[in-house]
């Protein structure tokens, strides 16, 4: 029984080798030389009805904090190193990022926005890039409501006594009928505070005493069952499980009333297939959130069976929309490369705990 068990775990380590790399391979290939990642936006989940390419911050960056599990592989090192040289080169004014490149026809319309910066700030952060310099965080300090909770834009609104932000936002206010139809036609306010972008501030500032309303608030959502279409950019509870789980295994162990409740949630969403919830980008950002609560029920083998069986033949993993352009769902965003990312932080974090 020993010599049995031995064998399958060395052929599982063998596979789960082989599949990273070729996921790293297909990645290698196709990211661009600037360091950007493909990234498609679709009226469907499937992405089947049509795809048209857009070029976008965010995608990238998700890319490459997947990749930061696979940083001790030369190829992973190299795109990250690429990828950090494309953020830096799309900084603004205060160490802010926008949703889109310059490339975009909608980079001028939208405002910088929270969700970017974030994310943005804590891959360079941590890569050990010093940029911005200086910090920006008293600028995203200053862009929270009165309950102490993030605004998704950065615009003009009241009194605020940061200057920079002043200098971002008040040209905008010279355009006041574009900003009037920008409003009009994309599914957002400027006043939009939502959950998970909360979510990714808190990821990048830590846990200090200006983002303990983000803490309660996280954790009053999941206590109430409202992960499902809480936030309109994100309406799968999958995803969200996996950026409320991320600050949790950063060490913001306040979080722990929420541990065993998504857990619970995840697990009895498993399938008969090894699936956990509806499709492969589920449940590898299911397979991540376990891991990144420091879980390791029975089902998560399956789970990452069901990865390595679901591998295409480039060594992609299908593309599924990740996050979505409002509530309605109109449209959203996503890639064989950023579901492949997520599937390989899933196979590398379950490498490290089988090795």
């Amino acid at each position: 029984m020993e010599l049995a068990a031995a064998l399958t775990q060395s052929l599982e380590a063998s596979e789960l080798a082989s599949a990273i790399a070729q996921g790293l391979d297909y990645l290698h290939q196709h990211q661009y030389p600037n360091g950007e990642f493909c990234s498609y936006f679709a009226p469907d989940a499937a992405m089947q009805e049509w795809c048209v390419h857009d070029s976008c911050i965010f995608p990238t960056a998700l890319v490459a904090n997947s990749l930061l599990s696979l940083a001790q592989h030369p190829q992973a090192e190299e795109m990250l190193t690429r990828t950090t040289g494309f953020l830096q080169y799309h900084m603004n004014r205060g160490g802010l990022w926008h949703h889109f490149t310059g490339l975009h026809p909608m980079r001028d319309p939208l405002p910088l926005d929270m969700d970017d910066t974030a994310c943005v700030s804590a891959l360079l952060q941590a890569r050990g890039v010093d940029c911005p310099t200086p910090t920006n965080v008293p600028l995203l300090l200053a862009n929270r409501n009165r309950q102490g909770l993030f605004y998704t834009w950065f615009v003009a609104r009241g009194w605020n006594a940061n200057r920079t932000h002043w200098r971002i936002t008040l040209p905008r206010l010279a355009r006041p009928l574009r900003n009037l139809l920008l409003w009009r036609s994309v599914e957002a306010t400027p006043g939009d505070v939502d959950p998970v972008v909360n979510a990714n501030a808190l990821y990048y500032l830590g846990d200090i005493p200006e983002t303990q309303p983000v803490i309660a608030w996280l954790l009053r959502l999941i206590a109430e069952h409202q992960e499902a279409g809480c936030d309109k950019w994100y309406p799968d509870p999958h995803v969200v499980y996996y950026f409320l789980s991320r600050n949790y295994s950063r060490g913001i162990t306040q979080l722990e009333p929420a541990r065993q409740p998504v857990i619970d949630r995840i697990v009895a969403a498993a399938r008969p297939d090894g699936r956990l919830g509806n499709t492969v980008l589920d449940t590898a950002l299911a397979i991540c959130t376990l891991l990144n609560w420091g879980a390791q029920p029975p089902e998560l083998r399956p789970a990452v069976q069901f990865l390595l069986g679901a591998q295409q033949a480039h060594g992609e993993w299908p593309r599924w929309l990740v996050y979505y352009g409002g509530a309605k769902k109109l449209v959203g965003w996503g890639s064989e490369e950023m579901t492949t990312a997520f599937c390989l932080e899933a196979l590398a974090r379950y490498q490290a705990i089988i090795s």
